[in-house]
């Protein structure tokens, strides 16, 4: 176990603690549940820095830190999905809770099949990630109510996300088609 993991953990722990005080469904818990998203998405970063600058890799953490990105951002979509009530979010929530899904199957099939989709990280998945972060922290910080600007932004950069998402899983199916194929 070394400081990237626990960095790691500790994003983990932080998701009930968000979900318990955004479902409060009030100014201080919508303030208080996007400082900690936004805590979470930091720590993704420093924990995946202080793993390189420290040579502190290990096959635990690239295990951990996806699932905890996952786990993270579903938790986020599913309780922003629940109390907006609206069609508009749950279109690209359900897109982007779909590609995870997607992908992390594809990824196991092909371990299964002894090869890998070897995709490199772009600069649009860069963008997609950050849009999509930023997305549900402004959407987690705001009362769902459609007038006001903030959420009128939220719905905008998650719908930009959810595009540049299929844009990604497009990528990596693509990758993967030769060994899907063979599969078949």
């Amino acid at each position: 176990m070394n400081l990237p993991n626990v960095i790691t953990l500790v994003r983990i722990v932080m998701i009930p603690a968000f979900v318990l005080i955004y479902m409060q469904y009030s100014a201080w818990s919508y303030a208080v549940a996007a400082g900690l998203f936004t805590v979470a998405a930091a720590t993704d970063w420093l924990d995946g820095y202080l793993a390189r600058r420290l040579n502190q890799t290990t096959p635990f953490g690239a295990f951990l830190d996806p699932v905890a990105d996952k786990l993270i951002v579903v938790s986020a979509l599913v309780i922003l999905i629940a109390h907006h009530h609206s069609l508009w979010l749950t279109l690209p929530g359900l897109i982007i809770i779909g590609r995870e899904i997607v992908i992390s199957a594809l990824r196991e099939w092909m371990a299964e099949m002894n090869e890998s989709v070897a995709v490199v990280v772009s600069q649009l998945g860069k963008v997609k990630t950050m849009l999509q972060m930023i997305a549900i922290i402004v959407l987690l910080a705001s009362p769902p109510d459609f007038s006001l600007m903030w959420v009128q932004t939220g719905y905008l950069l998650i719908y930009v996300a959810s595009l540049l998402t299929l844009w990604s899983m497009w990528q990596y199916l693509r990758a993967a088609w030769p060994s899907l194929k063979r599969g078949l």
